[in-house]
């Protein structure tokens, strides 16, 4: 992989390149139009745009007016090419995270192949910038230094990244967690500056209407996408079902929590940001951009196998080789259901392994209320975190 990853590699530039120049992505145009309209009273969340709602905050909207200037084509090639510099940037935060001197070039092109990451590009969406955003902040909470920015501007663009600002509070990151919050309102606020009455309408009702979107289409591989299509549509989840994803919420994050405090902050990252997916009513499949730190997790826990397969699974991504039309063959129960609903199992087993796993894998050097990490001999527990800055010989 090593000697073939940069004739890849420039393949995949390549291709970006030339199919941001020729390809309308979807999701782009819908952001691009909205950077035109959100100036324009509430109209951005009143009608639909490119025959699709706008879905994401105001904010979101409010950052692509300058791009909104330039001729869509340009506009959505810088997008692209900055989803790319977002992605490799990604990459390389998650391989000093877990301690691994794989290069870079090898972990961007091999990344570039998983469903997820290539689907974010087809549609042009914004995955993998809130994906840099987060880990940027979370590799400086990793070294002991300051961070809140990344997380708080992420969670102003799509809220699901406030799962983190919630895993900074549990892992006693409180600073952190409030600078991440201040920055969310700060943006929140500049938002409500450029587009006061699209806001109004977006906070007061817009945010928490999931029939704007279809939930039961094959692509939502959340628990509520799951069980709506398990039970014949949406209308049909009982209201017993938000105690479920409070209920795999907490424990998620507790066990994300530990991780943290054990000073293993990409496990904490792995699991929080599975955890943001599972219980998120809408969790398309190219949001699941999380499954990069997660086999990172795997592989330098020497699970080469299981990282092999879920690679496998999120490349291949097997849930759009079953019925996805909206007839009566995507609903109910049957055979298929499993392969339907396999980034969700995934995640669901993830997390399962990450609680399992802090039973049997001995605390890594921790964190003091500062976040500054205490050094320790090297040995099983340096060891079992590839611990970079233990101390040879206590």
């Amino acid at each position: 992989m090593k000697r073939w990853a940069p004739f890849l590699l420039a393949v995949e530039v390549l291709g970006v390149v030339v199919f941001s120049a020729v390809y309308d992505s979807l999701d782009f145009r819908i952001y691009w139009l909205g950077g035109h309209i959100v100036t324009d009273g509430s109209r951005l969340y009143q009608g639909q745009v490119a025959d699709h709602y706008f879905t994401n905050t105001p904010f979101m909207a409010a950052l692509f007016v300058p791009l909104a200037a330039l001729p869509l084509v340009l506009a959505r090639m810088l997008w692209q090419l900055a989803s790319l510099g977002a992605f490799a940037g990604a990459c390389a935060l998650t391989a000093r995270m877990a301690g691994q001197r794989i290069p870079l070039v090898v972990v961007v092109a091999a990344g570039l192949l998983l469903q997820p990451v290539w689907q974010s590009f087809f549609l042009g969406q914004v995955n993998l910038f809130l994906l840099a955003l987060v880990l940027a902040d979370l590799y400086r909470v990793a070294r002991g230094r300051p961070a809140g920015i990344g997380i708080g501007v992420a969670t102003a663009i799509k809220l699901t990244p406030a799962v983190f600002v919630v895993l900074l509070l549990l892992s006693r990151r409180t600073k952190d967690a409030a600078t991440a919050a201040a920055t969310f309102a700060v943006c929140t606020v500049l938002a409500y500056a450029v587009a006061p009455d699209a806001s109004r309408l977006y906070w007061l009702h817009t945010f928490y209407d999931t029939s704007r979107v279809g939930a039961p289409y094959i692509s939502n591989q959340s628990l509520y996408g799951a069980l709506a299509r398990i039970s014949g549509g949406a209308a049909e989840v009982g209201d017993w079902y938000t105690a479920v994803p409070l209920a795999i919420g907490v424990s998620s994050l507790a066990v994300a929590a530990v991780w943290a405090r054990r000073g293993d902050w990409l496990s904490a990252t792995a699991v929080t940001g599975a955890t943001g997916l599972i219980v998120s009513p809408i969790s398309w499949a190219h949001h699941w951009v999380w499954i990069v730190p997660a086999l990172a997790v795997l592989l330098r826990n020497g699970h080469r196998k299981s990282a092999a397969a879920a690679y496998v699974l999120f490349a291949v991504s097997s849930l759009w080789w079953t019925p996805r039309d909206g007839g009566p063959r995507e609903y109910g129960f049957h055979l298929l259901t499993p392969v339907a609903n396999c980034y969700l199992l995934a995640g669901l087993s993830f997390l399962a392994y990450m609680a399992v796993r802090l039973r049997v894998s001995p605390p890594a050097p921790s964190s003091g209320r500062d976040g500054r990490r205490r050094p320790v001999p090297c040995g099983a527990a340096s060891r079992a975190v590839r611990d970079p800055e233990c101390v040879p010989g206590g």
